[in-house]
């Protein structure tokens, strides 16, 4: 691999990491501010889009790097968190839209759980990257 190439992804693999991790930043915050809340409110579903959208942008990032899928823990983990982020996001904005009460209030109990699911995918992608450097 030329220089030029390393310089490459190496500038690939600094932004992805960048997203993934402003990912993880908006994501948490968003959870875990309408967990302690107890009430789903417009600017969760904001950090939620948010979250989703940078970790989109990172896993593109992380995938142009490796360059094929890898069919691993990783992977795998990470397309479930993907898929369960996406799904609570939208679920999300429409118990926002619909206005009810008690959807609002108990948006939270599901949030946590898809937060582990999308950590666990974060995590092992850590100790993926630790290891091979």
């Amino acid at each position: 691999m030329s220089e030029n190439e390393r310089t490459a992804m190496a500038t690939i693999i600094f932004y992805a990491v960048i997203f993934i991790t402003a990912a993880l930043i908006f994501y948490t915050i968003g959870v875990w501010s309408e967990r302690y809340s107890k009430r789903l409110k417009t600017w969760h579903v904001v950090l939620f889009w948010l979250g989703l959208v940078t970790d989109i942008i990172g896993t593109g990032q992380m995938k142009v790097y490796a360059g094929q899928l890898e069919l691993n823990l990783h992977t795998v983990l990470g397309l479930i968190g993907l898929m369960l982020m996406f799904l609570h996001t939208l679920w999300a904005t429409k118990v926002m839209f619909s206005r009810n009460e008690l959807a609002i209030t108990r948006f939270h109990r599901f949030s946590v759980l898809v937060w582990f699911a999308w950590f666990a995918a974060y995590a092992s992608g850590v100790v993926k990257g630790i290891q091979s450097i």
